[in-house]
């Protein structure tokens, strides 16, 4: 599959604009827009290949290789960012593949799996990892869909309930990354440059890399079907090995991500 967006968006792509968000393509490029958006109102904008496809008919399994070059109106948020924040990237934004866990078309709700780059802006705080922001732009796997993650439930609810009354956090995030199955690093990429992203997806591992340098290889990826979407939203979420879960929207300035190729070949 390849598509460089030289005049239209193709019939490939299910196109998803919801709030304010908007999709169009110019000089060679598909643009995945919000305008200024108040905290409380939802905006998406998003292309995806699954449509009305229930989840064992998903396109994608491994070994497969994407390559996408992109780019974003505004940085990433980094280490030192508030909540707050101005000049960078609000809500979240990215490309790869995923289960879409949260059907709203009566799929049976899945926990999460996915292959992808991924951005979060504060006041994001996915924790995912230990030693690694809960924010930021980020290669990412996660492989929640696995026996060890159902072991691994118990003991994150007994080390949550220990840090609430030590204040001791790292055996939570510990079984925080088991349950999740979450593997990822902060990409050094400046977001509002062009960069070529590449995935290489085999059923015993994958690798992230950019502009030809490896940045992320994980052991024993997800190997179930997966959907490739891509996406501008002003979501955000926050798990903290504390047991904060909580969800909503950002208010985002006028933004873009901006995609200029999409290719992905079966190895």
């Amino acid at each position: 599959m390849f598509d460089d967006f030289t005049q239209t968006i193709s019939e490939h792509w299910t196109q998803t604009r919801l709030g304010r968000g908007t999709l169009s393509v110019a000089h060679s490029a598909l643009r995945l827009s919000l305008p200024p958006t108040p905290a409380g109102e939802y905006g998406d904008a998003q292309i995806d290949d699954y449509g009305q496809l229930a989840r064992q008919h998903f396109p994608w399994r491994p070994p497969l290789r994407m390559e996408v070059r992109a780019r974003s109106s505004l940085p990433a948020a980094t280490e030192t960012s508030t909540s707050e924040s101005d000049g960078v990237l609000r809500g979240t934004a990215g490309f790869g593949f995923w289960n879409y866990p949260f059907s709203v078309r009566g799929d049976v709700l899945m926990l999460p799996e996915a292959l992808w780059f991924f951005y979060a802006s504060p006041p994001s705080n996915m924790a995912l990892v230990p030693h690694v922001p809960g924010w930021g732009w980020k290669a990412q796997v996660v492989h929640s869909m696995r026996p060890a993650a159902l072991l691994s439930a118990l003991p994150l609810a007994l080390s949550t309930a220990y840090g609430l009354f030590s204040q001791n956090t790292q055996p939570a995030a510990h079984w925080l990354q088991r349950v999740a199955g979450a593997q990822e690093a902060l990409l050094p990429a400046a977001l509002p440059e062009w960069h070529t992203y590449v995935l290489e997806w085999r059923d015993r591992s994958a690798q992230f890399w950019v502009d030809g340098q490896r940045v992320l290889q994980v052991p024993h990826p997800p190997t179930r079907p997966l959907g490739f979407v891509a996406w501008l939203d002003n979501q955000y979420a926050i798990a903290t090995p504390r047991g904060v879960l909580r969800f909503g929207t950002v208010a985002t300035p006028e933004e873009w991500f901006e995609i200029d190729s999409i290719q992905i070949d079966r190895l």
